[in-house]
Formats: C-alpha cells, sequence, structure tokens
C-alpha cells in the first residue's frame, strides 16, 4: 500500500527539551538532569499501560519530577514543580522542521501530529512553536488513553485518517516509538537527533536521517508519487 499519511512525534522528534535546561539548572542545580526526569516520565507512563492503570502525561511529569527532586535531596516549593511542566507549552522547535514541514504541503501526503501529550497541550505546543500551519490534525494518544507504543494509539491515526495501519508513517526520534508503530503495522522514519540510536530489535525504519530535513527529503523521494499531488493546506483541525 502506498503511505497516504505521516504522523510526526512532537517531544523530542520536532521540539527541543533543552528548551527546559534553565528550569532544572534553577530549580534542581543540573541541566543534566532534565533527560533523567523525562526518561523517568516515560517508564511511569509506560508502567501505567502495562499495568493497565492508565497515567496521562502531565501526571507522569509531575510524579517524574518529585521523584527526581528526592533523589537529588531537593525541596520544591509548591508550584514549583507545575510551573516547569507548563513550560512544556513552549518549547522551541529544533531549527530545520518548519522549513522541512512546510516542503511536504505541496505534496498528495497528509501531514498530522500523533503524540503522548494531552490534545490541549500538544495544540498550545505546535501553535506557540508556529507549526500549527503545517498539520491537517493533531492527534493525541491521550484521547484513547493508551500511549504510545501501544497499538492502539496508532490505530487512532488510521481511524481518525480513515486510512489502514499499512498507509501511515511515523516519524519520531524515540526508537520504542519507532518499534510501536512497526509492530502495529506502520511504516516508520527515524530521526537520529545526538544522543538517539535505534533499537538494534526487531524491525527496523526504512528511513533514517539526522535531522527532519533529511528525513523529509526521503519521505519525497521514496513516497511521493509524482502525478499526483494535493493543492497546498495543512491546517490543524
Amino acid at each position: 500500500m502506498a503511505i497516504e499519511v505521516i504522523a510526526f512525534d512532537v517531544n523530542e522528534t520536532l521540539l527541543d527539551l533543552s528548551s527546559l535546561d534553565d528550569e532544572f539548572e534553577e530549580v534542581l542545580g543540573s541541566a543534566a538532569l532534565r533527560p533523567q526526569w523525562f526518561a523517568q516520565m516515560l517508564q511511569l507512563s509506560f508502567v501505567g499501560g502495562l499495568t493497565g492503570r492508565y497515567v496521562d502525561f502531565r501526571t507522569a511529569q509531575l510524579a517524574a519530577f518529585e521523584m527526581l527532586a528526592q533523589r537529588q535531596g531537593a525541596t520544591v516549593a509548591p508550584g514549583v514543580a507545575e510551573a516547569v511542566v507548563d513550560r512544556m507549552t513552549s518549547l522551541t522547535p529544533y531549527p530545520e522542521v518548519s522549513a522541512a514541514l512546510k516542503r511536504l504541503a505541496p505534496t498528495r501526503l497528509r501531514v498530522v501530529a500523533l503524540t503522548n501529550s494531552t490534545e490541549v497541550v500538544a495544540r498550545a505546543q505546535l501553535g506557540n512553536a508556529r507549526l500549527g500551519d503545517h498539520f491537517d490534525a493533531v492527534l493525541s494518544a491521550d484521547t484513547v488513553r493508551a500511549l504510545k507504543p501501544s497499538p492502539t494509539a496508532y490505530r487512532h491515526v488510521a481511524s481518525t485518517m480513515r486510512v489502514d495501519l499499512d498507509e501511515i508513517r511515523l516519524v519520531a526520534a524515540h526508537p520504542w516509538d519507532v518499534s510501536g508503530a512497526l509492530a502495529a503495522g506502520c511504516r516508520a522514519a527515524f530521526v537520529r537527533r545526538p544522543g538517539f540510536v535505534p533499537s538494534p530489535l526487531g524491525p527496523q525504519a526504512d528511513i533514517v536521517g539526522a535531522d527532519i530535513a533529511e528525513v523529509v527529503d526521503q519521505i519525497i523521494a521514496r513516497d511521493v508519487d509524482s502525478t499526483g499531488k494535493n493543492a497546498p493546506g495543512g491546517t490543524l483541525s
């Protein structure tokens, strides 16, 4: 089947979490703790999914911050963790992202965002990053209460966009997200940002690039039917 929908992960794929480093430096004493916080948050979310006790991303983010502060022996004033987590809506996009996404607009491909963040947060993120106009839809796995890499999250894209799973290509910098999409029956592209490497286990993405620009180059070469183009578009719906 031909690819019809490109589904972009948001956090760490399109948006740079280093935007939060100043907050971690100020509150916990080290910007190096920010990746530990995100990893702990993912662990809490995944445990929730595996044990049948759903944990939304914001709840996991706040809990992970509390755990990290305890490990550091830091006393955090009330409201501080919430303020740090709220900064997730103001992340800076990686520099190549906007121009790369714009190149997909005149193609026949439909472009969506697929994130584990709530839809409200995701829309705020993309709006504040001035990326919203590049997407035909913003989809949250929170809507179906099954965060990626659950197959339910990728099926949510298929049902919403009215395509089959094998007509979707996920684009992500997280190997677990790529593995989840491939296991669900999608195609995938891996964004090999600094510090991110693909999993050596299981099926592999057939597109790998150092950033979104390189990945989009390959998507256009591989997935776009040169005989059919949509009118330029891409608005949040």
